[in-house]
C-alpha cells in the first residue's frame, strides 16, 4: 500500500516537477522506522529496534507479535481501568501488585518518549544540533519536508468558527471543577515559554521540565528580587492578616500588567504573565506560602543552617510535592482509573530510565485547554465575566485563598474534547495555535495516532461520532487525513463520560509521566531524606496531596478543596441572570488581552 502510494506521488511529480522532491514525503517507513532518501527515486527504510522487519517495516517479529496479539487496544485497557470498581479496590490495597502495575504504567508510557531527543522544527533528522539546542522544542514527529506536496488547508479562522468555537457551554461530564482547570494553567507555565520572539519552535524556558520557575523566577536575578534572604523565605506583604505576594514595585521585577492596573494590585510572581488571571494569581499565593512555611519547618529542624542552604532544599521539598500532587490527584482525575496511582520513584530504580527530559512542541501544543473555561467565574455570591476578571487582582484580596479555592472547586469546568466548546474570548488564541502548528509543519493527526500506537481515523464521522460536525469537517479539509494535530485534539469524540477524547490521553500521559518521573529528584541519586533536609523533609513530600498544600496555608476550616466537583447540586452560572454580573473598573477587551499576552495562556 505504502508503495503504491509513493509511486502515485512520485508521478504527480512528473506532472508538477517537484524539484527537489523527497520521495520519503509518502511516510513509507511505518512502525517508527526511519526513512532516507536516495536520490529523488528511491529510499531506504531503517527498522533497528522497531520490531519489524522488511522494505517499510510492516513485518512484526515474532516477539512483536505476540505481544501486538495479547496487548488489548487503549479503549479497552481504559474501559477496563475505569470499571470494576470493586476489583481494583482490592488491587489497591494490595501492595505488590498496585507497585507492580504502577510500574508497567510508568515504564509503558514513558518508553514511548524518545529520550535523548531526536528532532526539532529546524532538523527532521537526527543531529547534534537537534540534540544539543536547548532554546528549541524537541519535537516527537520529525516536521513535514518543505519539499513535500501538503494538503490545501482551510483558513484557521475559519476552522475556529466552524468546528470550534462555543455556541453553549458544554460542562464536562467527568465533574473536572475550576481548580483543575486552573491548576493546569498554572502548573504547565513552569514548562511552556514560547519566546515568539524567535518563532514558536522556540522556547525561553531555561529548564525543560518541573523546576517551579513559575515560582521562583526564570533566571537568578529574578529569583534574587523575589527572596527575602532571611530564613530561606521568599518576599511577601500582609494584607487582612494574610500573606500574598509583593507588589512590583517594591521588588522591581518585570511582570505584565496593562498601564491602568493601580500599583497596590500589580502582585510580583516568578511568571511574568501569572496576572493576566485571578486563577493564576490564587495558586502563586498559595505556592509562596507553602515555600515561607516549609522554610519555617527546616529552620526548626536546622537551626545551624544558613539562608541558602533553607531555601534551596525547600524548593527541593516543592518540586517532590508538586510531583505527587500531580501524579496522585491531578492525573489520577483525568485518567478516571478505579486504580489509584502511586508516586514512588524507587519502582523505577531497577529499570532502564533516563533522568531528563526535553518538552517537545506537539506537547505544548496538545496542553492548550481552553474550552475547560466556563463563560463566567463564580466566587462567592458574585459572577465575574471575562472583563472583570482578566488582571484584576483585586479578586484575590477581596475575597481571599479559602473562599477562591471552595467557590472553584464547586464550579464545572468545560469539556474539552467534541468541538464547539472555546470560548469566544480565546478564540483569537485558536487562531494563533493552528498557524504556529502550519508553520511548525506538523504532521497530520493520524500521523500522530499511528507515533502513539493508535489506529488512524479512515472517516471523519468515526472521528468526532457526530454527523453535523464531521460534515463541516469534511467541508473544511476534505479528507480525513488532512485534519491537522490541534484541530483533532478538539473535535475528536470523548471517551464516555469523560473530559478528553482517546488521543489526548494517549499522547499527553507519556509526556507527562516522563517529565515526572525524568526529574533529577526522582533519581537514585537524589530520591533520599537527606536531599529534603532528613525524614520530617521527605514526610512533607510523601505526604503530600492538594488538599493538605491549600489547608496547611489557610486560616480558619478547611474548605472544599477538589479536582472534581463534588457531588451535589452544581450551580450552572452560566444560567444566571447576566445583569448581577460584578462590576469593577477593570473594563477591558479580554479578546484582545489575552490574544496579546500569550497564545499558551
Amino acid at each position: 500500500m505504502h508503495r503504491v502510494i509513493f509511486l502515485v506521488l512520485l508521478s504527480s511529480c512528473w506532472i508538477f516537477s517537484c524539484e527537489g522532491y523527497d520521495p520519503c514525503c509518502a511516510d513509507p517507513c511505518q512502525n517508527q522506522g526511519v526513512c532516507l532518501s536516495k536520490g529523488a527515486d528511491a529510499y531506504e527504510c531503517d527498522c533497528t529496534r522497531t520490531g519489524y522487519y522488511g522494505v517499510n517495516c510492516t513485518s512484526p517479529e515474532l516477539l512483536t507479535w505476540i505481544k501486538l496479539t495479547l496487548k488489548p487496544a487503549p479503549s479497552t485497557l481504559h474501559y477496563i481501568l475505569t470499571h470494576y470498581k470493586w476489583i481494583w479496590d482490592l488491587i489497591n490495597k494490595i501492595s505488590y501488585l498496585r507497585n507492580s502495575i504502577m510500574a508497567y504504567v510508568l515504564t509503558s508510557r514513558a518508553h514511548l518518549i524518545d529520550s535523548p531527543p531526536t528532532y526539532n522544527a529546524e532538523y527532521g533528522y537526527k543531529s547534534w544540533e537537534a540534540y544539543s539546542n536547548l532554546s528549541y522544542y524537541t519535537r516527537t514527529l520529525p516536521p513535514l519536508s518543505r519539499n513535500c506536496p501538503t494538503p490545501d488547508l482551510p483558513n484557521p479562522k475559519q476552522v475556529v468558527e466552524k468546528v470550534l468555537l462555543r455556541k453553549q457551554f458544554i460542562p464536562d461530564p467527568q465533574g473536572t471543577s475550576l481548580m483543575f482547570a486552573f491548576f493546569a494553567q498554572h502548573f504547565t507555565h513552569q514548562f511552556f515559554k514560547t519566546d515568539f520572539k524567535k518563532g514558536p519552535a522556540f522556547t525561553k524556558a531555561l529548564g525543560h521540565g518541573v523546576d517551579l520557575s513559575h515560582i521562583y523566577g526564570e533566571t537568578l536575578e529574578k529569583q534574587h528580587k523575589l527572596r527575602l534572604f532571611k530564613d530561606g523565605k521568599l518576599k511577601y506583604q500582609i494584607v487582612d492578616g494574610e500573606v500574598y505576594p509583593p507588589l512590583v514595585k517594591d521588588v522591581q521585577v518585570e511582570m505584565h500588567y496593562p498601564p491602568h492596573i493601580p500599583e497596590e494590585q500589580k502582585f510580583a510572581v516568578g511568571h511574568e504573565v501569572f496576572g493576566l488571571v485571578p486563577g493564576l494569581m490564587m495558586y502563586a499565593t498559595i505556592w509562596l506560602r507553602e515555600h515561607n512555611r516549609v522554610c519555617d519547618v527546616m529552620r526548626q529542624e536546622h537551626p545551624d543552617w544558613d539562608d541558602e542552604r533553607i531555601f534551596q532544599t525547600t524548593r527541593l521539598i516543592l518540586i517532590g510535592e508538586t510531583i505527587k500532587i500531580v501524579i496522585e490527584d491531578y492525573v489520577q482525575h483525568l485518567s478516571g482509573y478505579h486504580f489509584k496511582l502511586k508516586f514512588d520513584p524507587e519502582l523505577l530504580f531497577n529499570q532502564r530510565f533516563q533522568y531528563q527530559n526535553r518538552i517537545a512542541s506537539e506537547f505544548n501544543t496538545l496542553y492548550h485547554w481552553h474550552p475547560l473555561m466556563p463563560d463566567n467565574f463564580n466566587i462567592q455570591d458574585e459572577v465575574y465575566g471575562y472583563h472583570q476578571f482578566v488582571f484584576n487582582n483585586s479578586i484575590v484580596t477581596e475575597h481571599g485563598i479559602r473562599n477562591m479555592v471552595e467557590s472553584f472547586s464547586k464550579q464545572r469546568a468545560g469539556r474539552v474534547a467534541g468541538g464547539r466548546n472555546l470560548p469566544a474570548a480565546v478564540q483569537g488564541v485558536a487562531v494563533k495555535a493552528l498557524e504556529h502548528s502550519r508553520e511548525m509543519r506538523y504532521q497530520s493527526f493520524n500521523a500522530y495516532r499511528k507515533r502513539f500506537n493508535m489506529k488512524p481515523y479512515m472517516s471523519f464521522e468515526e472521528m468526532t461520532g457526530d454527523k453535523e460536525l464531521a460534515a463541516d469537517l469534511k467541508n473544511l479539509y476534505g479528507d480525513v487525513n488532512a485534519v491537522e494535530l490541534y484541530t483533532g485534539l478538539l473535535i475528536e469524540k470523548p471517551r464516555p463520560n469523560s473530559v478528553f477524547g482517546e488521543t489526548m490521553v494517549e499522547m499527553g500521559a507519556p509526556y507527562s509521566l516522563k517529565g515526572l518521573m525524568g526529574n533529577a529528584i526522582c533519581s537514585p541519586e537524589y530520591w533520599m531524606p537527606s536531599t529534603f533536609g532528613g525524614k520530617v523533609g521527605f514526610d512533607i513530600v510523601n505526604s503530600a496531596s492538594l488538599k493538605k498544600l491549600v489547608c496547611s496555608n489557610i486560616k480558619g476550616s478547611c474548605p472544599v478543596v477538589s479536582f472534581q466537583v463534588p457531588e451535589v447540586k452544581y450551580q450552572n452560572v452560566e444560567k444566571v441572570n447576566l445583569s448581577s454580573v460584578h462590576s469593577t473598573q477593570n473594563n477591558i477587551n479580554p479578546t484582545v488581552v489575552l490574544r496579546e499576552r500569550s497564545s499558551e495562556l
